[in-house]
């Protein structure tokens, strides 16, 4: 073996080395940047009519849940269906009947990164438990109910009752005071809260009418139903909140702002603010590092084979 079998590999290897810091640099300082999470979308919810009833039998010991929604979405989704049927084993024979009938039965609900926001709207509605075919629960010209949450703001909940309500073929007038409550000898009695609404820091919702329903029927072989019935209501969750400007990144081609310094002593230069000055005059990057760094591993590797040449040739 003669000695250049080893200068070569080594000549080679500065080589490969200058090479791949010169590569690896500007990747480097790109896998460097802070990483800024996204906002989460917010929650929203509306549901029409809910109910939870239970429905006791004249020939049976054994009560019979109803529990039916209508169009009830959350976020991202709508709903306009304007009926609802329920079947219940034992009551008329099994057939359908009808719990909900309206003209306009709306249900909406929407979330983006900024705001969230539940609606319903039930418009010339009449509302029908098993047992009283003919006699309505509760009949009603319009309801909404509104929850809007949006980012960095308070939550918004919003219920309004509009125009006549009648309860068990009685007309009355619901007020914000309290409840109200419906009484009709030999058929039952209800209880109805009128627009509820609440919130919290991040949340809101709000419900148009609510209804405590305690009746007996004696018909269609239901002896009795009680629970409750949930008209025209509305939920959101806020996003969260987005970042403050301050924690953002600069923007391209400005300055970070720069962290108060002491006063630097007598007779000595600051350097990093002049280091920076220097690299963008002369039209240099955050890369340039790598860059002088390679060309001076290429100079030593060069000067390494001059000062060899003249020995090889001895």
């Amino acid at each position: 073996m003669n000695g250049n079998t080893f200068r070569m590999p080594a000549h080679r290897l500065v080589t490969v080395a200058a090479a791949t810091a010169l590569a690896a640099g500007p990747a480097a300082l790109a896998g460097a940047g802070t990483a800024h999470a996204t906002g989460d979308h917010g929650r929203a919810s509306a549901t029409v009519l809910r109910t939870g009833l239970d429905v006791s039998l004249l020939n049976k010991t054994v009560n019979v849940p109803l529990t039916v929604t209508l169009n009830e979405v959350r976020a991202p989704e709508s709903a306009e269906k304007t009926a609802l049927t329920a079947r219940l084993d034992g009551v008329d024979g099994g057939k359908p009947f009808s719990v909900l009938r309206a003209d306009v039965a709306q249900a909406k609900a929407t979330a983006t990164a900024t705001k969230s926001e539940g609606r319903t709207e039930l418009a010339h509605a009449r509302v029908h438990v098993p047992g009283l075919p003919l006699l309505s629960l509760i009949e009603l010209e319009k309801v909404t109910s509104t929850a809007t949450c949006e980012a960095g703001k308070a939550p918004v909940a919003d219920a309004n009752l509009l125009g006549a309500v009648t309860v068990l073929g009685k007309k009355v007038t619901l007020t914000t005071g309290g409840p109200t409550e419906v009484k009709v000898p030999g058929v039952g009695e209800v209880r109805l809260d009128l627009s509820r609404t609440q919130t919290t820091s991040r949340t809101a919702a709000a419900t148009a009418l609510e209804l405590d329903v305690s009746v007996n029927p004696l018909d269609l072989n239901v002896a009795e139903v009680d629970g409750t019935l949930t008209l025209a209501e509305a939920t959101c969750e806020s996003p969260a909140a987005p970042e403050s400007e301050a924690a953002q990144p600069p923007a391209k081609g400005e300055e970070p702002a720069a962290e108060p310094e002491a006063e630097p002593a007598a007779d000595v230069r600051p350097q990093g603010a002049r280091a920076e000055a220097d690299l963008a005059e002369t039209g240099g990057s955050s890369a340039t590092p790598y860059i002088a760094a390679g060309a001076a591993a290429l100079v030593r590797a060069g000067g390494g084979a001059r000062g060899q040449a003249p020995r090889r040739r001895g």
